[in-house]
């Protein structure tokens, strides 16, 4: 089969002060017309500065050094700008990471899709439009009309990915470069996204090149792989990615595979805690109403009910996992119990006590958060040491300075980073450790229970390895209990004694991990089941040893 590109000893870096930095490195490989390639690797391995030396797109001070880039037989490198703007969308279109800050937040989404079609195809006015309703109706988008004239702030995530699609496909490319197109995203939403980007694959005959650390989506869709680490490529698969997870010959792929999260993980790590475990945290028809108000006097004429009389208990020293899609109120259930916002009704008790009943600063000595994104939970001017000591100043006054500083080096310890991590600031760190940090800091003033909002969402899966397990050493070793916010099952199977499973505001189903992992009962558990990439990569020497049917 010839390929439809070719890329061949790629070197590219960054050129300072004399001293050249290089961050791709002789990296060589094909895709053909109608096929899937993955590059898989962690962040910082240079899969995406390869395909943005590919397209010619680097950030500024980056340049490529050495190699060759041959697309239909011309080529990339060689051409003149001009020439080379007029083929990225036309030919090769990239579908970026974050639709959000790739989106133009103050145009309309009928202007950003215009754009290309009026660019390349020279179309404007009633074809524009007609061509415009018909990408997004490609792409799977309810009400095409109105979100023509939406922004970008006024869609979903999953909604505006499907735009950033429409807007790769407007040109009509050859090959489609997707990277981490599902990064976030909610199991079904990502099935959805995958099974798009394959069904356009399949209905245009283009080259889809998949960017991505998920080994399950490569499992899934990719007809070919390789594998990527500090911009070299270790291991490469041509014919087929199957060889990849049944026969990884490099260290550094089977490390991959081993740091993968897996949903029979709960079937060995099965809850041993004695059942007679005293609960610590209550939560009885909790509710979250939002009013919604019309009309010129705005009064109120309905709610939305984004908690909806949920009820659980969480014992000492266990963790509940509350799962769900985005926008079934996850997070506002989290919120609501650390009172970061208030809710409409209901009760809630710890360690048998009513919450709204205490003072603000016990409710802060007994519960803490760690946020989903670390970088922005903390403020960027403050060194690490008054990050962790924050808490401690504002709750334990009668601490001196000294014993601050032991305290705050006892917390690094405990998160596995060095002592003089303190003198140090947020940027300095790698997210894995920011996260540390968040934790370290949720620790330091010995809460009972933390709420883990999506920790581990954005990482790679060797780092969300790490972080799972700190969370459970520290669980072990200090009694705490955890509320884990997430989306991802495979993660929760991992960490969690029991799943509450939410929807539309309600928790729909709730039991023991392994319970309602292997045994679904709601359909839209089994949903969420059958949604999640790379099934077939479970272990089924631990499955044929629980005697546990699989869903599908």
């Amino acid at each position: 089969m010839t390929p439809l590109l070719s890329v061949d000893n790629l070197t590219t870096g960054f050129q300072r002060a004399g001293s050249r930095y290089t961050v791709v490195e002789k990296v060589s490989f094909t895709i053909c017309r109608g096929q899937t390639f993955a590059l898989v690797g962690e962040s910082g391995s240079g899969k995406s500065i390869t395909a943005l030396s590919v397209i010619r797109l680097l950030p500024p001070g980056a340049r490529i050094f050495t190699g060759q880039v041959m697309l239909n037989g011309e080529d990339l490198l060689k051409l003149p700008e001009i020439q080379m703007s007029r083929l990225r969308g036309r030919k090769i279109a990239m579908i970026f990471q974050d639709p959000m800050t790739s989106l133009n937040p103050v145009k309309t989404v009928g202007d950003q899709i215009g754009e290309v079609l009026t660019l390349h195809f020279g179309l404007k006015g009633r074809l524009r439009q007609e061509r415009c309703l018909e990408l997004l109706h490609q792409v799977g988008l309810t009400d095409p009309e109105h979100k023509l004239a939406s922004y970008p702030h006024q869609l979903s995530g999953g909604q505006r990915q499907r735009v950033m699609i429409a807007i790769a496909l407007a040109g009509e490319p050859e090959l489609l470069i997707a990277d981490e197109p599902t990064t976030a995203l909610d199991v079904t939403l990502q099935a959805q996204i995958l099974e798009l980007l394959e069904k356009l694959k399949r209905h245009r005959g283009l080259a889809l090149w998949l960017i991505t650390h998920d080994l399950g989506l490569v499992a899934d869709l990719a007809d070919s792989a390789a594998v990527m680490q500090n911009g070299r490529i270790v291991e490469t698969f041509q014919r087929q990615a199957a060889p990849l997870f049944a026969h990884p010959t490099h260290p550094y792929t089977r490390q991959l595979l081993e740091a993968r999260p897996r949903i029979e993980s709960c079937l060995v790590n099965r809850c041993k805690a004695a059942e007679s475990a005293s609960p610590l945290l209550q939560v009885t028809e909790l509710k979250v109403w939002y009013p919604i108000r019309k009309g010129f006097f705005k009064r109120i004429k309905d709610y939305v009910r984004a908690v909806d009389g949920v009820s659980f208990t969480l014992a000492r020293g266990q963790t509940l996992a509350l799962v769900g899609e985005s926008g079934c109120g996850k997070t506002t259930l989290g919120k609501a119990l650390l009172k970061l916002i208030p809710a409409t009704s209901g009760r809630i008790y710890i360690d048998g006590q009513e919450l709204s009943a205490l003072p603000l600063k016990y409710r802060c000595r007994m519960l803490q958060i760690v946020f989903q994104d670390p970088f922005s939970a903390m403020n960027p001017r403050m060194l690490v040491e008054d990050i962790l000591a924050e808490g401690l100043k504002s709750l334990r006054p009668d601490i001196s300075r000294k014993k601050r500083v032991e305290l705050v080096e006892r917390l690094l310890e405990k998160v596995e980073l060095p002592a003089d991590s303190r003198l140090r600031y947020p940027h300095e760190f790698s997210g894995g450790q920011r996260q540390r940090l968040c934790i370290a800091r949720a620790l330091a003033v010995e809460p009972k229970l933390i709420v883990c909002d999506e920790p581990t969402s954005s990482l790679d899966v060797s780092v969300q390895k790490q972080i799972l397990k700190l969370l459970k050493d520290l669980q072990q070793r200090t009694g705490v209990s955890y509320l884990f916010i997430s989306h991802d099952l495979q993660v929760v199977a991992e960490i969690a004694d029991h799943v509450a499973v939410m929807y539309q505001g309600k928790i729909i189903e709730l039991g023991e991990t392994d319970r309602v992992l292997f045994s679904p009962e709601h359909p839209y558990t089994q949903r969420l089941l059958a949604a999640l990439p790379g099934k077939h990569l479970l272990s089924p020497d631990s499955i044929a040893e629980q005697k546990v049917e699989i869903p599908t």
